[in-house]
């Protein structure tokens, strides 16, 4: 069985902006490549699970989003990092569907698809919705990063700050 490293998007692959639907809007969070490489070099797959509810609400066509998604696999690529697919949910919490965090339904997938023990797996996350949604899928090792969206609460203040303390422990 394999293992992997769940990333949310918005916060923990790139600085949050409101509905994220443009290339030239992406930055990427400080120690994100550093953290992927530790990861992948000690075998695990990189897997993204996101929300993006713009699309349901009207605020850009989906296709905005792959071209965003598209860039960001290359950029992974670029740096020598396999992005092995990113898990979206388009829809709105109006829709209640299976794959909108808080609910399991995009990590289910990818431990599915990819033949995952999810109690190897790793995920990390800002909102408390990532944690709630890594926990319902039996992830075995769920960090939260502080945001906003939690109230400055969490684990580790920033995706720098637990690349520099994970690094030490998956030695």
């Amino acid at each position: 069985m394999n293992k992997a490293l769940f990333l949310d998007r918005d916060g923990i692959i790139n600085e949050d902006v409101s509905y994220l639907h443009k290339v030239e809007d992406v930055r990427f969070v400080d120690g994100l490549f550093e953290l992927c490489k530790l990861f992948q070099d000690k075998g695990f797959l990189l897997i993204c699970c996101t929300n993006q509810s713009g699309v349901a609400r009207g605020y850009y066509p989906k296709e905005d989003t792959k071209i965003v998604h598209d860039y960001m696999i290359m950029e992974f690529a670029r740096r020598g990092l396999t992005l092995s697919k990113i898990y979206t949910c388009y829809h709105g919490p109006e829709d209640n569907c299976d794959c909108r965090k808080p609910k399991p339904g995009m990590f289910l997938s990818a431990i599915k698809e990819f033949n995952l023990d999810p109690k190897l797996c790793y995920s990390i996350g800002d909102k408390r919705s990532d944690v709630e949604a890594s926990t319902k899928a039996d992830v075995g090792h769920i960090y939260l990063i502080k945001s906003r969206y939690n109230n400055y609460e969490g684990d580790y203040a920033s995706v720098r700050d637990f690349y520099n303390d994970i690094r030490e422990k998956l030695k």
